[in-house]
């Protein structure tokens, strides 16, 4: 099996990697059979010279790879026909912007793998960025608050090292008694908590959060049925608004009477009702001031993400009265840092983690026969064609 580890040519430059210099010296050590080939990268945050002190092959031509991996999108003119690509494709819900993308994929014979669709038999992800999203986006929450109330300026979280530097800085700020509400259990939300934890900011019940006074600040940590009520008035449980979301309604607005900050780390589901609406945002007894949106879901369930922000540029205003951005400055503007690559901020802890969850859940379907169907799971065109589990995608790919 020969793996190929490609250049990342997805414009802004995204500095993060499958695999560092580290993980494939155990690959190797693991699977002596597979020959790794690394295309070179002046982008990348290990360098050229990193992987080749490792004894590793850093070559210019990848085309004789059988299996090739990378982070972002390939640009179609970059693919290499009748191989396999692992990236995130950024097509499994129908993106627009990237059915060409997939036509492509299709047309020259590529089986794509998803990171997305890397799941174990209970359809949970296996693989991920998540982690480093909630980490980074937390952290520029905070940022966004100390600008917007001119309080601190803190470092953009690229210039920093990792998730420590993150803490230390924040931790030489002082915040006012401000209250914030966290959305999401999984790895983005926890991610985000760990930077909360880190600080030693104080977790509190929900019903404390909505009912008492503190002169420290304080966060709580809610799930789908905290912030979503049946429209019949049952309570149930989590299972059954996975099963049935058009059963419900948000009633977040209880959130947002008493919170300053909210932090969006939660995963959206179709048919899920929307989380934050305009109405909430514009009502008189609104108290979010910053929404770290780090989810970005645009134009989806929190209505002032009405765009992906940037690394370069990663808070605008938004005004509720009028749905549209203003800068952050206005009076009467919410600041929404929205960026939809949070990970690329720390591209090093995030490839050595990425990496590690990769040996340890793909890897090994490469030499036991995919005896846990990782793979077959994954795949998402074969031959030309959808594979079934991935059926649905047709009329988007027929531009239907």
């Amino acid at each position: 099996m020969k793996f190929g580890i490609i250049k990342e040519r997805k414009n802004p430059p995204d500095r993060r990697v499958v695999f560092t210099p580290e993980e494939l010296v155990r690959l190797k050590a693991e699977h002596p059979d597979a020959e790794i080939k690394v295309e070179s990268s002046d982008i990348r945050v290990f360098t050229d010279k990193q992987y080749i002190d490792l004894g590793l092959d850093v070559v210019s031509d990848v085309s004789n790879c059988d299996v090739l991996f990378g982070v972002k999108e390939v640009p179609v003119e970059a693919l290499i026909p009748n191989k396999k690509y692992f990236f995130f494709s950024h097509t499994i819900k129908k993106n627009p912007h990237n059915r060409k993308l997939l036509q492509a994929i299709l047309d020259k014979k590529i089986d794509l793998y998803d990171h997305e669709t890397i799941v174990d038999d209970k359809n949970r992800r296996l693989i991920g960025f998540g982690r480093y999203a909630g980490i980074v986006g937390a952290y520029n929450g905070f940022r966004a608050f100390g600008l917007k109330f001119e309080l601190f300026n803190l470092a953009k979280a690229e210039t920093l090292s990792g998730k420590e530097e993150l803490i230390t800085r924040l931790k030489r700020q002082t915040l006012p008694n401000i209250k914030i509400v966290l959305t999401g259990h999984g790895k983005v939300g926890m991610g985000a908590k760990e930077i909360l934890d880190g600080i030693k900011i104080k977790q509190v019940s929900v019903d404390d959060f909505l009912s008492k006074i503190y002169s420290q600040p304080v966060y709580t940590q809610i799930d789908v049925l905290d912030y979503n009520k049946r429209l019949d008035g049952k309570i149930l449980d989590n299972q059954d608004f996975y099963k049935n979301p058009q059963e419900y309604t948000s009633n977040f607005e209880r959130f947002t009477k008493v919170s300053d900050v909210f932090m969006a780390g939660h995963f959206h589901g179709n048919n899920a009702p929307d989380i934050l609406t305009q109405e909430m945002l514009k009502a008189a007894d609104c108290k979010i001031k910053v929404v770290a949106d780090i989810s970005c879901d645009v134009e989806g369930p929190i209505a002032c993400t009405i765009r992906a922000s940037t690394i370069a540029d990663p808070i605008f205003g938004y005004l509720p009265t009028e749905n549209k951005e203003v800068p952050y400055t206005h009076p009467a503007a919410i600041v929404v840092m929205s960026v939809d690559n949070l990970p690329s901020e720390l591209p090093k802890d995030a490839s050595e983690g990425f990496g590690e969850m990769f040996m340890e859940n793909v890897i090994p379907a490469f030499f036991n026969g995919d005896k846990d169907g990782i793979l077959a799971r994954a795949k998402i065109t074969e031959n030309g064609k959808l594979t079934e589990r991935f059926a649905y995608l047709q009329d988007y790919i027929d531009g239907k």
